[in-house]
């Protein structure tokens, strides 16, 4: 094959990756290498595929898309790495590279394409879940990426994020701030409960939700699959929607409630380097974007009493705790608003869901579900809480636990209404809640990245 195929940034995804120096920390926190021991499913080999790969110009081998599709791109090897080396950049470029070269059989370039398109399109992707729901009893037949996307929408937490009519959210009377919510493509068809907490939890605040058009997609979804030139599209429609709209002041901030989104979002002054046009619009955004995690602790909010010494074991989504860095506001919102935190056995792995990985790489991520819902359920905690829609689908099916997003709880504590499954809650009293044994977990950093920003 020609050498013309060329990726974004390309000089420095092939300096990041010279950076490694083979120490080999990053493999003790490797998700696929824990599994397995295999060193091309490792950081350090992921690392040494692209380069050779990148170096050549040449087609990529079998091999090198086996091992690098692998990869769940949770950034706990970059957390770890003593050398400080940008894992994302490397893995990202060798994901663009593949897809530029047409390396995978015409059947899996069509499932991908297809899976980018109705994920990231809400009108394609509402029939689709209904689809899928209707045929999920054939998900055994069938296996693969098919029998396992028709297993997800057999989850069930999707059942439990559809939205309740008897609790619209309604808009505060004396708004305060003024946000734009990004809530995410899959999340604003898949997880409307959510955002209709997050809704509720800023109204009681003073804080009103405004809806900024032209903000189709954030790109975060296409950009891991290697669809660099659509994922720039959707991150340039983005930056100039909300930047506009806050020029003009039409919003205070932007509030991610999914942080698969919000991790990327954080990236865009790199990921859109190549458009300095953009440049100042870019940072506008960057810096007006937060979770909603980092703000809740600080909002003026009062403790109903409904959750009160409610055990919560708290999952770190892996886009909050390595991309991100935040660990400590969801856990200090959450117990300021009288619920038991618990932190969870090996919180640095990822729980599989990755995105479409546990669609397109099933193996590896039920083993990974399954040891996450294990970890997550110890203990008998009432219920399990994420940051992100993927993880609480993902962990679900895997435990009879019920899973709720951080903000749905918050929205209960205050107010709102019980995450289904936690209907029949009571609220303990305090003696009772502080005799509850807590499982040994992974004990948070004092210094970890605390991911601090208040409101």
């Amino acid at each position: 094959m020609p050498k013309t195929i060329t990726i974004h940034r390309q000089e420095a995804v092939s300096a990041a990756a010279e950076r490694c120096v083979h120490f080999g920390f990053c493999t003790a926190v490797c998700p696929t290498y824990v599994l397995d021991g295999e060193e091309l499913d490792s950081p350090r080999g992921r690392i040494a595929l692209a380069r050779e790969m990148l170096d050549s110009g040449d087609a990529p081998s079998p091999t090198a898309v086996r091992h690098l599709d692998r990869c769940l791109s949770c950034l706990s090897c970059e957390t770890t790495c003593a050398a400080g080396v940008s894992y994302h950049a490397i893995i990202d470029g060798a994901r663009e590279y593949i897809e530029k070269s047409k390396a995978r059989p015409l059947t899996q370039r069509l499932l991908r394409s297809a899976l980018a398109r109705v994920l990231t399109t809400p009108s394609l992707l509402r029939p689709a879940a209904a689809m899928g729901r209707l045929l999920r009893g054939a998900a055994g037949r069938l296996g693969g990426p098919l029998g396992a996307l028709l297993s997800l929408s057999a989850a069930p937490a999707l059942a439990a994020f559809a939205p309740r009519a008897e609790a619209a959210p309604r808009p505060p009377v004396h708004a305060t701030r003024r946000v734009a919510l990004l809530d995410g493509c899959a999340q604003s068809v898949l997880g409307a409960e959510i955002t209709d907490s997050a809704k509720r939890l800023l109204a009681r605040a003073g804080v009103a939700v405004i809806p900024v058009p032209g903000v189709q997609c954030c790109g975060a979804l296409e950009l891991h699959m290697g669809r660099r030139q659509a994922a720039t599209r959707h991150m340039e429609q983005a930056v100039r929607s909300w930047s506009a709209a806050l020029q003009a002041g039409h919003i205070d901030a932007i509030i991610s409630t999914t942080s698969g989104c919000g991790s990327v979002i954080k990236r865009y002054e790199e990921l859109l380097s190549d458009r300095p046009e953009l440049s100042a619009q870019v940072r506008r955004v960057v810096e007006a974007t937060q979770d909603i995690a980092q703000i809740a602790a600080s909002l003026p909010l009062t403790a109903s009493g409904a959750a009160l010494g409610l055990a919560v074991s708290y999952h770190d989504s892996c886009s909050l705790k390595h991309g991100l860095k935040i660990e400590r506001p969801p856990r200090r919102a959450l117990g300021r608003l009288d619920m038991e935190v618990r932190d969870i056995a090996e919180s640095h792995l990822c729980c599989g869901s990755a995105g479409t990985y546990n669609i397109l790489e099933p193996a590896i991520s039920d083993r990974l579900g399954q040891r996450k819902a294990a970890h997550a359920a110890a203990g008998q905690p009432d219920v399990i809480a994420a940051g992100n829609l993927g993880c609480l689908v993902q962990i679900s099916r895997f435990t009879p636990v019920p899973v709720a997003h951080t903000v749905q709880l918050l929205d209960w504590a205050t107010g709102g209404p019980p995450p289904r499954g936690l209907e029949d809650f009571r609220p303990k009293p305090p003696q009772a809640a502080a005799n509850t044994p807590t499982p040994a977990a992974t004990p948070v950093p004092a210094t970890a990245g605390s991911g601090d920003l208040l409101w």
